[in-house]
């Protein structure tokens, strides 16, 4: 059984996957191409695809009868790949779910509390040497503990956010789902998105991506929003209307925004690199040595659910 893994892993995930498996590691840091993405299909019975490639109805178009028979995905989302289409080319789906949940947790929180204090503008301010030193009045942000926070998608993330804002911050918690979650902490459930964005001093996001939830936040969202409100995105960058999100900054409707993805990745619109009320990072949610490398032992173990022929550890 031959198998692919699309990205360098850590070390301790690819001296697994060497021993265990006859595995080629691509050594490209980029996407799959659509030429590697065929071969990937035709000649490996297993891939382990990361962010960013896009198996999409096309490319299953292209190989009708693939050698592979699984994809372990690489992460907890999956909305590169068109689940339906492998499964109806006999290709399994597997994904990482778990692994990944407090880490990016702790970058929304990353993100609120930067933004919110202006810490990245304070930083760049230091680091020119145009700070002049201490003053009463000298870049005054917004105060954390005790507000409200709204959280959108209260799953495995959702949850996590909302137990730091709650027992770490104080603050409020409320949620938007498709349905009223049991919870170990007090929430205030509302049904509609709109409503939720018009109570709450930070919005975050921690929905999945795909067709579902793109562009949820739009500009009749963003217009609800407070004008001290900021907006916090740690889910799929095309769940943001980045045009309209772009719009509601250059006009004060918002306060500011914290960003970890991007409607059109890695390319960031110069707009919002401009802004200094904006805080960017370059997808960090799940980026540290142990949570990667759990990650890559989860998809390895569906890797080996597989070849043994017993049942996927997290089928999609």
């Amino acid at each position: 059984m031959k198998l692919l893994i699309a990205r360098p892993m850590t070390a301790a995930v690819e001296a697994r996957a060497r021993a265990e498996f006859d595995v080629e590691v691509r050594s490209e840091t980029l996407p799959m191409t659509h030429d590697e993405m065929l071969r990937a299909l035709r000649e490996f019975e297993v891939v382990v695809p990361t962010l960013g490639d896009q198996f999409s109805a096309q490319i299953f178009a292209e190989v009708p009868e693939p050698r592979c028979k699984l994809l372990a995905n690489f992460g907890v989302g999956y909305n590169h790949i068109d689940v339906d289409a492998a499964h109806a080319a006999g290709v399994a789906v597997t994904n990482t779910p778990g692994a990944v949940t407090d880490a990016t947790a702790d970058i929304a929180m990353t993100l609120l509390l930067s933004t919110a204090r202006r810490a990245g503008e304070g930083e760049r301010l230091v680091r020119a040497g145009d700070w002049q030193g201490w003053h009463p009045t000298q870049m005054l942000g917004h105060h954390v503990t005790g507000k409200r926070v709204g959280i959108v998608g209260m799953g495995r993330i959702g949850q996590a956010i909302a137990r730091r804002c709650h027992f770490g911050f104080g603050m409020r918690v409320s949620y938007q789902s498709r349905s009223r979650k049991d919870l170990d902490f007090p929430a205030e459930y509302f049904s509609d998105l709109t409503a939720l964005a018009a109570r709450v001093d930070f919005l975050v996001l921690a929905v999945p991506g795909g067709a579902e939830t793109r562009h949820l936040i739009d500009a009749g969202v963003l217009e609800a929003m407070n004008p001290s409100g900021i907006l916090i995105n740690i889910a799929r960058g095309e769940v943001i209307n980045e045009a309209a999100l772009i719009a509601a900054l250059q006009a004060g409707q918002i306060a500011g925004a914290g960003l970890d993805v991007y409607e059109f990745e890695p390319a960031v619109p110069q707009a919002l690199r401009n802004m200094e009320n904006v805080t960017l990072l370059p997808h960090l949610g799940t980026a540290t040595e142990e949570v990667r490398t759990d990650m890559g032992h989860m998809a390895l173990d569906n890797v080996a659910a597989f070849v043994a022929g017993r049942p996927l550890s997290n089928p999609v």
